[in-house]
């Protein structure tokens, strides 16, 4: 099976030009809204605040570590935190080098199995389940955003596409619970899914895969993510605690994104700010662009308007949240990633 370094080595320059592009789009937008008048808010910026802000991003990175260690005390073992901690953020570098985040659930799988005994399956189960405590602030809050989206003075076709947006994401938290209840219907459906648009994928990508690979790779994660929800769910005082821990780790995250605006004096209306920026994390969820640069910036840009916030300030926020909350782990991560990348050539050397 493809590690998840195996696919960000495998296809280096294509991570590159998404990153490039943007990175582009950013400068686009922010040459639309003005340069200048962006350096001007940042250089009064107050960087008491955002060092607060980055201190709540390495809180929220350690409650994730705590959580993913009361799941696997409950599969297997879990190892001392400050080695989780460590995974974590190679686990993080993983998803900020991939569109949709999708690649650090393989990499914490693939170190707890090389470096702490644990069997890849149970290591991939207990990501899978970690993931599953993400669904229900995000699940809760998108359902009150439709709602609000509705009741603001935005364009038709913009309400539409951005409720067309979260709608699709719940209905993929829906398909992804209903996954974890109903392995077998669900692998059915993913499958028929998977064979309309193989033929598609093929064209675009022209790599040669079969459709039974893909068949294997389906069955092989939908058990797995089957297995951590059914975990989840039997445990109830893991499931209550990681709930608990979850909702934390949100509203810390929602307090980090207002201190950013905070930080360049700005104090944007808390409600409407919650249902934007919960948008903007759903919009990285998509397999676009890894971390949705640029694609973030845009629609926070376009909906923060209508709620009186000038575009500058948006941009000059969302530039100190990329640094604290997306800059910040995939730097630390990349030194994590080659910490571990040394062990693993010195162990296979001592081995040979």
């Amino acid at each position: 099976m493809q590690t998840t370094s195996d696919l960000i080595s495998d296809h280096k320059w294509e991570i590159i030009a998404t990153i490039i592009i943007g990175a582009f789009i950013i400068f686009i937008i922010s040459f639309v809204v003005g340069i200048q008048d962006i350096l001007d808010v940042l250089s009064k910026s107050n960087p008491l605040i955002i060092l607060i802000a980055l201190i709540l991003e390495i809180v929220i990175i350690g409650a994730w570590t705590v959580r993913w260690s009361l799941i696997l005390k409950v599969i297997d073992k879990s190892p001392r935190f400050n080695k989780l901690f460590v995974m974590m953020f190679t686990s993080l570098f993983g998803n900020n080098l991939t569109p949709g985040a999708a690649g650090g659930e393989p990499m914490r799988a693939y170190l707890l199995s090389k470096f702490e005994g644990i069997s890849f399956d149970l290591a991939f189960v207990s990501a899978s389940a970690d993931r599953v405590f993400e669904f229900f602030p995000f699940v809760l809050v998108s359902g009150f955003a439709v709602y609000m989206i509705s009741t603001w003075n935005i364009g038709f076709w913009s309400s539409l596409f951005i409720s067309f947006l979260i709608i699709i994401t719940m209905s993929f938290f829906g398909l992804l619970i209903y996954v974890g209840v109903k392995r077998e219907i669900a692998e059915r459906i993913i499958l028929s899914i998977a064979r309309s648009l193989f033929p598609f994928f093929i064209k675009l990508t022209k790599k040669e895969l079969t459709f039974a690979q893909v068949t294997d790779q389906i069955i092989y994660y939908v058990d797995r993510f089957s297995t951590g929800f059914a975990t989840v769910l039997q445990d109830h005082k893991m499931f209550t605690l990681g709930l608990a821990i979850s909702f934390a780790m949100w509203g810390t995250d929602m307090l980090r994104m207002y201190l950013c605006f905070v930080a360049v004096g700005s104090f944007p209306p808390i409600i409407p700010m919650i249902i934007i920026y919960t948008i903007g994390i759903l919009i990285t969820i998509l397999p676009t662009i890894p971390g949705a640069l640029g694609l973030r910036e845009a629609t926070m840009v376009g909906l923060f308007l209508v709620v009186g916030v000038p575009a500058d300030i948006v941009i000059a926020a969302s530039l100190i949240d990329r640094i604290v909350s997306y800059l910040m782990p995939t730097i630390v991560g990349a030194f994590t990633t080659a910490y571990y990348g040394r062990l693993l050539k010195n162990s296979d050397s001592s081995s040979s």
